[in-house]
């Protein structure tokens, strides 16, 4: 989910980076996505140029770093740009969920359901949730 108020780039990218996960539900590394963005641009893009970006310690990357990055974590470019970035997040974090088997033959299944039903499965999953938060175990 996007974080509250995520209006800076470097917040807008590690909101990206917590995001957008790889299968088994882990974050990429900054190498993993620097290298990705070499091969899409051809450009020199280093895991240490993307920290910078993700700290703040730089501001300012050329626009085919954005159309890059954006590319990799499946966002209009115009995510760096537009006030609806929040809403962009939201909707990717449940195209990311909707990728796991798991999650989508639920969804695919919980269609089927009355609204009472679905407030039933919302109620379990949420005393699950809480029960696995207080084990100390992250949610996806």
């Amino acid at each position: 989910m996007a974080e509250p108020g995520a209006s800076t780039l470097a917040e807008k990218i590690e909101t990206l980076f917590r995001t957008v996960r790889r299968p088994n539900r882990e974050q990429y590394s900054n190498e993993d996505v620097a290298r990705a963005c070499r091969e899409a641009t051809g450009e020199t893009f280093s895991a240490t140029y993307l920290w910078q970006l993700r700290t703040g310690k730089r501001d300012n990357p050329t626009k085919r770093h954005l159309e890059a990055l954006a590319g990799f974590f499946h966002v209009s470019p115009a995510y760096f740009f537009d006030d609806r970035s929040e809403e962009i997040v939201a909707e990717l974090a449940l195209l990311e969920a909707l990728r796991d088997a798991g999650v989508r033959n639920m969804a695919l299944r919980a269609v089927e359901l009355s609204p009472e039903a679905l407030d039933t499965v919302s109620d379990v999953i949420e005393t699950i949730a809480r029960r696995e938060a207080a084990r100390g175990k992250p949610s996806p």
